[in-house]
């Protein structure tokens, strides 16, 4: 999977911007606040829809102006599509092929992309709301119905939330809970099922990739955290399902004091143990890089290996963050297999990554692609 090009209109600090990219490597090269980053956004954007920078997409309009348009040739599985993507009066419209979406949802799928940057360094010692949404994109990536149930549940937990305060201040009836109740067993089950079946899977391959970069000196080990307590044989939906129920049985009076509901899958955690220690809580800020770093890596894999093909990578300013030994191991993951747009303030080693790269300079809105002569 890769990207042909890429244009930008109005899109950050760019008023016109049209990139050939090479379908290996591409390095962005420039100081700080120069447009690098908005780069890597764009093709996030078209992947997912949203931006991992902010959650106001009128932000992302360039000065002055009132939209703006993102587009870009992908070929996957040697087949070539345009994606479109025009933002203008508070909406997003995406075509694929000139054809319209129905849904902004839709697009999942289309670009399948693995964004690592220094934020992300921070997913073990983050909050649990960081993991939550690292697996839930994961997932949605691969399978729509999972993101669609997702943002079902997310309008069931706001409902029955609103109930629970009106039960606690006596404006509605204890009976009421039980609709509300019974959807979001049923939604909430399927979801904790698909995450324990991503889970188990990216465990073991961030634990053979944590190996290696600790040359087989540490063992990294995932485990979902439920607040169902579920075990580790509870990973059917119908078992899931009667342990769901008899939680909120249990707890439905404490839940309605609280007036929020406080069981299921956005309560849910994931546990990152080396060696048998909880590195969010004892962990060197080494140890829980390290972490972050296998977790990334075995995205890769695990993407590969659900769709067929690797995903693209967007590294957004990494390197600075990573020590020598890290940086080669990540550099030997990516070269000549994934097409990846690397960030930087300073060309340093990239340079001497494969033949078959763009080097662009970008100063201030403008990219202009170079060599180096170092």
């Amino acid at each position: 999977m890769y990207l042909t090009n890429l244009f930008l209109k109005n899109f950050r600090n760019y008023h016109t911007l049209e990139l050939k990219l090479n379908r290996n490597l591409n390095i962005f090269i420039g100081n700080n606040a120069q447009g690098k980053t908005n780069i890597l956004e764009a093709i996030y954007l078209l992947s997912t829809g949203d931006s991992h920078r902010t959650n106001v997409t009128s932000e992302m309009v360039n000065w002055q102006q009132d939209s703006f348009y993102i587009s870009s040739l992908v070929n996957k599985k040697e087949q070539e599509f345009e994606i479109e993507l025009l933002f203008k009066n508070r909406k997003k419209e995406v075509k694929i092929n000139d054809n319209k979406l129905k849904k902004l949802e839709d697009l999942l799928g289309y670009i399948n992309s693995i964004i690592f940057s220094p934020e992300d360094l921070k997913l073990v010692k983050g909050s649990p709301s960081k993991r939550r949404k690292f697996i839930n994109l994961e997932i949605s990536q691969i399978n729509s119905y999972y993101y669609h149930n997702l943002q079902e549940y997310r309008k069931i937990i706001r409902q029955r939330n609103n109930l629970l305060k009106e039960i606690r201040e006596g404006k509605s009836s204890k009976d009421m809970l039980v609709v509300w109740n019974q959807q979001l067993i049923n939604l909430g089950s399927k979801i904790i099922t698909k995450r324990l079946n991503a889970l188990d899977k990216l465990s073991i391959l961030a634990r053979l990739m944590h190996r290696k970069i600790t040359d087989g000196l540490e063992t990294l080990d995932l485990s979902y955290q439920s607040s169902l307590d579920l075990s580790k044989d509870d990973t059917t939906v119908e078992k899931i399902k009667s342990i769901f129920t008899e939680k909120l049985k249990t707890n439905q009076q404490k839940e309605i004091q609280r007036g929020v509901s406080l069981f299921g899958p956005h309560r849910d955690d994931i546990l990152f143990k080396v060696n048998d220690i909880n590195i969010r809580k004892f962990g060197s800020q080494g140890q829980q890089r390290t972490a972050a770093l296998a977790l990334k890596l075995a995205e890769l894999e695990f993407m590969k290996s659900e769709i067929g093909e690797y995903p693209i990578l967007l590294l957004d300013d990494v390197f600075s963050e990573l020590d020598s030994s890290r940086q080669r191991y990540l550099l030997k993951v990516i070269e000549n297999k994934i097409q990846t747009f690397i960030t930087s303030t300073e060309i340093n080693k990239l340079h001497k990554l494969e033949e078959n790269k763009n080097i662009y300079q970008v100063k201030g809105g403008k990219v202009m692609e170079t060599t180096y002569n170092g």
